[in-house]
C-alpha cells in the first residue's frame, strides 16, 4: 500500500468549503467517475467511468471525511482517503491523504502506479475546490 498526500488554500471559511465539499462533489470532483447515486446514512456513493462502476462509503469527520472504496468492482483494491479542512489567517486548508493498493503482484511497482493515479484525482479534486473559491 502505498500514500500520497495534496494540499491546498482558498481563502474561504471553512464553513463555506465544507457546504461545498458533499460527498458527491468530491466523487466528481475527482474527475475519475461520474455520480450516479448517492445513498444512505453515512452517504454511499456510486460512480461510473467506462464501464466501471464504484461504490465510495463517507464518514462524517468534525473537519471533514473519511471515505473509502467499498468492495473490489474499482480501480484499486484498498482505497481510503481522508479529506480535512481547518480555518486559518483569511481563508481555510484543504488537504486529502489516501492510501491506495492495486492488490497484483509486484507491490512495490503496482502500488506505485495506483498512487500516481490518486495524486492526480487528489490534485483535481483540490483544484476544483480552488475554482471555487477564486
Amino acid at each position: 500500500m502505498r500514500t500520497v498526500e495534496a494540499s491546498t488554500f482558498v481563502p474561504a471559511s471553512a464553513v463555506r468549503v465544507a457546504r461545498f465539499l458533499t460527498p458527491e462533489t468530491v466523487v466528481e470532483a475527482e474527475g475519475t467517475f461520474a455520480v450516479i447515486d448517492v445513498a444512505g446514512d453515512p452517504p454511499v456513493v456510486t460512480g461510473r467511468a467506462s464501464g466501471m462502476t464504484a461504490t465510495f462509503a463517507f464518514e462524517e469527520r468534525s473537519d471533514g471525511y473519511e471515505y473509502a472504496q467499498r468492495g473490489s468492482a474499482g480501480p484499486f483494491e484498498t482505497m481510503e482517503t481522508t479529506l480535512t479542512w481547518a480555518g486559518r489567517d483569511d481563508g481555510t486548508t484543504v488537504t486529502a491523504r489516501s492510501s491506495v493498493s492495486l492488490g497484483l503482484p509486484l507491490a512495490a511497482l503496482t502500488d506505485r502506479v495506483a498512487a500516481w493515479k490518486r495524486r492526480g484525482e487528489l490534485r483535481r479534486l483540490l483544484g476544483r475546490v480552488e475554482e471555487e473559491f477564486e
